[in-house]
This record gives C-alpha cells, sequence and structure tokens, in this order.
C-alpha cells in the first residue's frame, strides 16, 4: 500500500505535468485563432443573401373606357416582356421574375375601393397572369394614379433584399393627380421601400408632362413615355413562324399532369395558346419562345417540371390524378417515361429557340430603322436601363 507523502507526490507531479502541457496548447490554440482572424479580416466582406435575386414588375393598368387599345398592347406584348427577362442575370445567377396587376379607373370597381381592383398578386404563374390580362375589359371611370400605387405599396409583397429589382409601371390618360391620395406621398412611400414607379401617358407627350406624369416618374428615379395606345400593332411576317407555330403543338404533348390542379392547368395552358392566336401569329410565336425558356415552370401541376426539385418524390404523387395512361405503371416505369418526355421537350426547345434567333435578325432587317413608341418598348428598355444600376446584366 502507497503512503500518503507518495500519494500526493505523484498528484503534484501530475498537476505539473498538465500545466506544462496546457500552456503550450493554449498558446497553440491561440495562435490558430489570430491567424483565422487574420484571414477573416483580409477576405472581402459578401453580403448575406439567402434567396435568388428576383426582379419584380407589377402593371398599374388604367382601365377606364377610352382604353381597349392598351388592353390590348398589353395582350399582345405581355410574351416579349418575359422573353427579354429571361436572359437577365445577376452575377452568375438568373433572377426570378413575379408579375403583378392591377387595374383602377374602372366603374365595374367599387367606389369605396377607390376603384382599384388588384387582379393577381406576385405571381411566376405566366398562364394565370395572361388568363388574367385577357379577362380585362374597359368600363367609365376615374382614374386615381396616387391611389393605386399607394395600394400596391401597402398590398404587395415587396421584399427587403437591397439587390432585387422592384418596379412600378402605371398607365392611363388623365391627370395624374386626381384622387384624394397624393401621387407625392405615394412616391415617397415607394421610395421608403425601394420601389422605382415608371409612368407611361397614353397620348401626347407634352400633356403626359403638364398632367404630372413625368414629375410622377422623376420623383423616384423612374422613366416616363408617351405612347400611342391605339397604335395597331405592326405584325413582320418571317418564314419561321409557322414552324414555331407547329412545334408549340408537339411541345404540349411532353406536358404530364398530376395532382387536383393538373387537368385544369394544362387547360389553361391550351387556353393561352388559342388567347395568344387569336391576337395574332407573332404573339403565338412569342408565347411558344416563353414556353421554351426557363421562366415558364410548371412544377406544380407537370411532372416534367416538378422531378427537377430535390424535394420531388414520386411516392407522393396520386395515382388518380395522373392521366389515365399512366395510371397503374410502376415507380421505374413511370420514371422512364418522364425522363422520355423531358428529353423530348428540351429538343423542341432547342429548335424553337434557334428558329427564333433567325426569326429576330430577319425582323430586324425588315425594321432597320423604325422605331416604334409602344408599351412593349417602354417596360423593355426601361426595365434594362434600371436593373443596370443594381448590377444586372444581359
Amino acid at each position: 500500500m502507497k503512503t500518503p507523502v507518495k500519494i500526493v507526490s505523484i498528484i503534484v507531479l501530475l498537476a505539473l505535468l498538465a500545466f506544462t502541457i496546457q500552456k503550450p496548447l493554449e498558446k497553440s490554440i491561440r495562435k490558430k485563432a489570430i491567424q483565422n482572424e487574420r484571414i477573416m479580416l483580409a477576405q472581402p466582406m459578401v453580403a448575406a443573401h439567402t434567396q435568388d435575386n428576383t426582379i419584380k414588375v407589377a402593371l398599374l393598368l388604367d382601365t377606364s373606357g377610352s382604353m381597349d387599345g392598351l388592353i390590348d398592347q398589353a395582350k399582345a406584348q405581355l410574351w416579349e416582356i418575359v422573353n427579354q427577362l429571361s436572359f437577365a442575370k445577376y452575377g452568375k445567377k438568373n433572377p426570378d421574375l413575379y408579375i403583378a396587376l392591377y387595374e383602377y379607373g374602372n366603374d365595374n370597381i367599387e367606389a369605396s375601393d377607390g376603384f382599384i381592383r388588384k387582379i393577381i398578386d406576385f405571381s411566376n404563374d405566366l398562364d394565370l397572369i395572361s388568363e388574367k390580362l385577357f379577362a380585362l375589359t374597359t368600363n367609365g371611370g376615374s382614374e386615381y394614379c396616387g391611389a393605386v400605387i399607394q395600394t400596391s405599396l401597402d398590398e404587395l409583397e415587396w421584399g427587403k433584399e437591397k439587390d432585387d429589382l422592384n418596379l412600378i409601371f402605371i398607365a392611363g390618360n388623365e391627370a395624374f393627380t386626381q384622387g384624394r391620395v397624393s401621387y407625392i406621398d405615394a412616391t415617397d412611400n415607394a421610395n421608403e421601400k425601394d420601389v422605382t414607379v415608371n409612368t407611361i401617358f397614353c397620348g401626347n407627350y407634352q400633356n403626359g408632362i403638364s398632367g404630372k406624369w413625368k414629375a410622377g416618374a422623376t420623383r423616384t428615379n423612374g422613366e416616363y413615355f408617351a405612347i400611342d395606345h391605339n397604335q395597331k400593332q405592326v405584325y413582320v411576317v418571317t418564314p419561321f413562324d409557322d414552324i414555331i407555330i407547329q412545334l408549340n403543338v408537339k411541345l404540349n404533348k411532353t406536358y404530364i399532369n398530376y395532382g387536383r390542379q393538373g387537368s385544369r392547368k394544362m387547360a389553361l395552358q391550351a387556353t393561352q395558346d388559342s388567347n395568344a392566336m387569336e391576337v395574332n401569329e407573332e404573339v403565338a410565336v412569342k408565347r411558344a419562345v416563353s414556353k421554351s425558356n426557363r421562366m415558364y415552370s410548371n412544377s406544380s401541376w407537370d411532372l416534367v417540371d416538378a422531378v427537377k426539385d430535390k424535394n420531388f418524390k414520386y411516392e407522393e404523387v396520386e395515382e388518380e390524378t395522373l392521366p389515365e395512361e399512366l395510371q397503374g405503371k410502376t415507380t421505374a416505369e413511370l420514371k422512364k417515361y418522364v425522363a422520355e418526355q423531358a428529353a423530348e421537350r428540351i429538343a423542341i426547345q432547342e429548335q424553337i429557340n434557334t428558329l427564333n434567333k433567325q426569326r429576330i435578325a430577319y425582323i430586324a432587317k425588315q425594321q432597320a430603322g423604325n422605331k416604334v413608341d409602344n408599351l412593349e418598348n417602354a417596360l423593355i428598355s426601361t426595365i434594362k436601363t434600371q436593373a443596370k444600376r443594381k448590377h444586372y446584366s444581359w
């Protein structure tokens, strides 16, 4: 048995040994911490940004009795706007696009609401946006610009990411000063939310200035335009139009509806194809091009788009919501079919985009030197200019 003196001696020796080991260890840890701190200080600061960048566009359209031409232009030009924005980049990323739609100045809307109605909240469902746009009608009305701007600021979720592009486009043909809500107050509030207000006067340029449309845009560093909203669209027929329209029919066959909304959404897709064709073949072609780019995504009802999501599970698909010919198939068989349709879709989309490049070159040659003041050109040129201020590129 060890004596107490020996035990004490052992304890003291162990303590000394621990102290001897601990000091260099602490020194090493402190040195490593200092090195890490220096490395962090030497690196450029990167702002935390957990979400993809977004372009948010709110269209505030006057639907009073004299504005049929404006609505027709909006219907005709939606798809070209989408096509142009599909090429936008922020660094190496492609920003998402969300569009909201308001109408104002229509007697069919309650006076208590300021003759203002939100048609659709910010959405990337392009078929739904098209459906709502084609459903607009005009009727009489009092146009309160300040009120509709303020309403869109209050009701829409603009977000707080400093690199997002938040734009309002308001179009109409009466004085910008009407109504109880001052456009000055509304544009001050837009500045606070980092929202740029762009104004489009439907009429004479100088009349728009005297009606304060330019002043309304200037207050948020926005752009002012005057357009002829009754101008008829000039459609340049190209040798590529019919081929693209035929390819669009093939493209539709690659969609596989699923879920409770699947069949209805597929029908909506077909309806919007018809709506575009009713305007003219050029709009139908532009819609087909939109359906061949990244912004046209239907993962909520189409299996080909849905499987791109890493969280998608075939096991969660309700079999009874699938097309009849796919019900009863095994998961392996369904996967194989979806993969085949995905490959077919990519091939068709590539054909459409190749033909569209040739189509654009053809139109540019035909229209060389001709400048058209319409809704499409006002929107696209403004978005590109203001996007570059926030380091977006094309």
